[in-house]
This record gives structure tokens, C-alpha cells and sequence, in this order.
């Protein structure tokens, strides 16, 4: 989506440093709302600026994908 935030195919799941992360903003709490296995730590990582904390992840199994989904 070049960082758009216009669906949910980098939808990550953030299992440690949630917190070294920017707050999610209005659009990508609207789009989060479309993934699928939202969890409270869910985020698009084409919108999530990494501090100085490393991060450890979980790639859901599936996702929305706008280009190939044609949506």
C-alpha cells in the first residue's frame, strides 16, 4: 500500500517493546478493525515507528490484501 495505511497485509502483532512504539493514529485504528486475530498489542508495521527497543513479533496467519484482493 506504499505506507497508507489502505489495508491490512503488514498487520503485525507486537509481543515485546509495544511500548518503544508511536501511538497508532485514527486511520490505522480503522483499518486494524478490519484485521483478522486483532489482539490489544495489533499494529500495521508500515505505520509503527520503532524507538530504540527492540521488538519481537508475530506474523498473523492471514491478512487483508489490497492489491490482490482488488478491495
Amino acid at each position: 500500500c506504499d505506507m497508507v495505511c489502505a489495508c491490512t497485509t503488514c498487520h503485525v502483532i507486537v509481543k515485546e517493546g509495544y511500548q518503544s512504539l508511536n501511538p497508532p493514529d485514527e486511520n490505522e485504528e480503522d483499518m486494524l478493525d478490519r484485521a483478522w486475530g486483532l489482539n490489544p498489542q495489533s499494529r500495521l508495521s508500515c505505520q509503527a515507528i520503532v524507538a530504540k527497543e527492540d521488538l519481537v513479533i508475530e506474523i498473523p496467519k492471514y491478512s487483508i490484501n489490497h492489491a490482490k484482493e482488488n478491495h
